[in-house]
């Protein structure tokens, strides 16, 4: 029987590895790259799409690079899975982004490769030119060369445009490899570019083009007064000319491009170019998202996003897995799915935007991940998308609050940290009546510590003039958002990422405002009191059920709200109640649990003892979010556990647990 042949990514344990080998080898490492990321992210689930289209840029890098001492750095770092593979973590792609397994992004504490650990778009640009220019600083400009390779979509964040501004006022030479999967390749396209390649590479037609305009105004017979009269219009005539990246050429970048992002050889010359220009070059790839895979490729658009992640065991052989399904039937009736928090937010966002024409979504090019593709599809004069640039967000909804309209920003509560300011200065300064709807709110999962959404409460709770609040299920959700639009000024709704309780859903008749500032009693009980918000609302039912089969009643209640706080309420359980128990899926320091024991003390009510459960003060790994919620201590079991202990404990403590 013959053997297949050897793989050749087999041999591949180090980026050095690749040095050695023929464009037609490494041409062939890139296909394997590709097959294996197909393989194994098909059978466990992860980022798919974009690291498909990344296989020969990677390997192209690698192969003319010598990382660590030349910095190779990765915008996002879900394109990241070929330079992982290539930097000796091809067999531990299996446990990418499972527990205690391979970060989902670029991590520094993981590999000497990966130079910075990013997980939020477009800062690729800025930390290259950080770490070109500390090497000018320190003194050794050749300690490395420096690459930043960045998505077309990352190329919408600010952050990316003012880092292009730095380097292009500064010289710095560095490479940014734009990885557009947007773009078609054409022949003629390629050919054209590579002919503008020489000329702007070369130093003597560099130069000469600046002083075209000179000596064009210099000629005599009142023609060059002429071209003075037409200078500007003439000057961008002939830099449209001379350079397709019109854009880039203006902030003194050299523009190479459009170059096939799956052609190693047109890769590694152009690469090896850029390096050797000694100046700021974007070299301008054509990519295909989900390349290799059909049903991406084929799919157009939609394909692509379908396929951007591939959730576990959906490719068999190479090929979508075929699911056959089991008809219902009376032995075996089909169990109705409890819908997702991210679903109930979007279908509940267009019943208030055809109750009050005012409403509006707003997205940072996250529509379905927030479910924002519900109301573009249903309204779409009421949806809009800014691209990756979550403080034009929150601008553009002050815009148009200042108009009367009420926006509502639906973004990741881990991105909202991006727009701090504009929340800070442009919204709450001036009490605009704006929403924010945080997605993913808590431990969201295997995407790990760069979009676990747990400081969003300790970080607007310092802000005057917003009110914070959180649904213990999906029915209040919808409540807490018409609560959100109908009561005025800032307000931040977090909730988490998945599926709801399984709760039934009001209708759109039946939703209402709650009452702002006012909790809820759902247990009465004695000696403890659990005071949940959000998500803690839940595990504090676990943990009193729990604790009632140790004879020991407890009472629960519902915050609903971080900012401002039921003080009446407050009042009344630390009079009834010895220990004061707060559940919260946020960080601690600053967190809701230490809003209501500031609260309480600033009253001057006396608090005999105060324990408060939440995250603790560190950055939580990637996971499922059962099993870090078991690392933490925030489970049901672990709650009760930790209330006998304390009520054991002696008395007059402010307690923290994690």
């Amino acid at each position: 029987m013959t053997q297949p042949p050897e793989r050749l990514l087999d041999r591949i344990d180090a980026p050095k590895d690749l040095h050695g080998l023929s464009e037609e080898q490494l041409q062939q490492v890139a296909q394997e790259v590709r097959e294996h990321i197909i393989d194994t992210v098909g059978e466990i689930g992860g980022h798919f799409g974009a690291n498909l289209g990344t296989c020969e840029i990677a390997v192209a890098l690698h192969s003319v690079l010598d990382s660590p001492t030349d910095k190779i750095l990765w915008d996002v770092g879900h394109q990241a899975y070929p330079h992982k593979i290539l930097t000796g973590r091809r067999d531990q792609l299996p446990t990418i982004r499972q527990y205690e397994g391979l970060a989902p992004f670029c991590a520094i504490h993981e590999s000497e490769h990966d130079i910075m650990g990013a997980g939020h778009a477009s800062t690729s640009i800025g930390y290259a030119v950080g770490i070109k220019e500390g090497m000018k600083l320190a003194g050794d400009v050749d300690a490395g060369r420096v690459v930043a390779v960045i998505g077309d979509g990352a190329m919408t964040g600010g952050v990316a445009f003012e880092a292009i501004h730095q380097a292009g006022g500064l010289g710095t030479p560095m490479v940014v490899v734009l990885n557009d999967n947007g773009m078609s390749i054409s022949p003629n396209v390629g050919a054209l570019s590579r002919y503008f390649n020489r000329v702007r590479l070369n130093p003597k037609l560099w130069h000469a083009r600046e002083g075209v305009e000179e000596k064009l105004i210099t000629l005599p017979g009142g023609i060059g007064a002429a071209f003075d009269r037409l200078g500007p219009q003439l000057k961008e005539s002939i830099k449209s000319f001379w350079a397709p990246g019109l854009f880039w050429e203006e902030l003194d970048w050299a523009y190479m491009g459009v170059i096939d992002g799956h052609d190693v050889r047109a890769l590694r010359r152009a690469l090896k170019a850029a390096l050797e220009a000694g100046r700021p070059v974007v070299l301008h790839t054509a990519t295909v998202k989900g390349k290799g895979f059909m049903p991406a490729e084929d799919g157009g658009l939609e394909g692509m996003e379908k396929w951007h992640a591939a959730k576990p065991k959906s490719i068999t052989n190479r090929a979508p897995t075929v699911v056959v399904k089991t008809p219902a039937s009376a032995a075996h009736p089909v169990t109705p799915a409890i819908p997702q928090y991210t679903a109930v937010f979007g279908e509940a966002l267009i019943d208030e935007v055809r109750r009050d024409r005012r409403v509006v979504g707003i997205t940072a090019a996250m529509n379905s991940g927030t479910g924002l593709n519900l109301l573009q599809k249903a309204e779409p004069e009421h949806y809009f998308d800014v691209g990756i640039a979550e403080q034009q967000a929150v601008l553009f909804a002050s815009g148009l609050a200042l108009e009367g309209a009420k926006p509502v920003c639906a973004i990741y509560s881990t991105f909202l940290q991006r727009a701090y300011d504009q929340i800070v200065h442009d919204v709450c300064l001036q009490e605009l009546d704006v929403t924010f709807a945080m997605d993913r709110a808590g431990l969201v999962g295997d995407d790990g510590p760069t979009h676990h959404g747990v400081f969003d409460i300790a970080y607007l709770r310092a802000l005057p003039n917003i009110t914070l609040a959180a649904p213990r299920d999906e029915a209040q959700l919808k409540h807490l958002l018409r609560t959100a639009l109908t009561q005025g000024g800032p307000f931040g709704l977090r909730y988490p990422r998945g599926e709801g309780v399984g709760v039934a859903l009001p209708s759109s008749a039946e939703v209402q405002a709650i009452p702002v500032g006012k909790g809820e009693v759902l247990r009465e009980g004695s000696r403890v009191a659990l005071i949940g918000y959000g998500s803690g609302v839940g595990k504090s039912l676990e943990a009193a059920a729990l604790l009632a089969e140790h004879d020991l009643d407890v009472t629960v209640v519902d915050a609903r709200f971080a900012k401002p706080l039921d003080m009446e309420l407050l009042r009344g359980l630390a009079a009834e109640h010895e220990l004061l128990v707060t559940v919260e899926e946020g960080v601690l320091s600053g967190g809701f649990g230490s809003g209501v024991w500031e609260a309480l003390n600033d009253a001057g009510v006396h608090v005999p003892k105060m324990l408060r459960i939440g995250v603790p003060d560190r950055y939580v790994t990637h996971g499922k979010p059962a099993l870090l919620h078991a690392e933490i201590g925030f489970t049901g079991k672990e709650i009760a556990r930790k209330i006998e202990a304390a009520l054991l404990a002696g008395h007059g403590s402010v307690l923290s647990e994690a």
